[in-house]
């Protein structure tokens, strides 16, 4: 049973971390006025974010498996996982092409990656909600 325990608190801390890693991109995306510095900052942050994510996903499945639940709520958690990897791969996508005259690109960027960053930021805290509710 220790292992188990240790597995859950894994996991809500992988939580934690990735909820944290949403935060953090949005407080950059409002504060950093330089669009070269937030490329560069997200090229650094990019790996660590699908690292904690995949974190999430592996010590959910984990402790899924274990207790042999498949409910909606983990379904949930799945859906929301695949979302949060898939949106953040295409942030990362149209950032990459943006080069240094375009200015109007990168103003739009800058608007997509909010919108990315607030829908992850919700979803994963209806889930954490929800998670909790049921």
């Amino acid at each position: 049973m220790e292992v188990m325990d240790l597995s859950i608190q894994t996991h809500i801390f992988a939580i934690i971390a990735l909820v944290a890693f949403v935060a953090l991109n949005l407080y950059r995306l409002f504060t950093q006025a330089d669009f070269f510095k937030l490329a560069a900052g997200y090229k650094l942050m990019t790996p660590l974010f699908h690292f904690v994510n995949a974190c999430v996903a592996y010590t959910g499945m984990i402790v899924s498996a274990y207790t042999h639940d498949l409910s909606i709520t983990v379904i949930m958690m799945i859906a929301t996982t695949i979302f949060v990897m898939v949106s953040e791969i295409k942030r990362y996508k149209k950032m990459r092409v943006i080069k240094t005259l375009d200015i109007q690109l990168q103003e739009e960027f800058v608007v997509f990656a909010k919108k990315i960053a607030f829908i992850q930021l919700g979803l994963l805290m209806s889930t954490f909600i929800i998670s909790k509710l049921f």
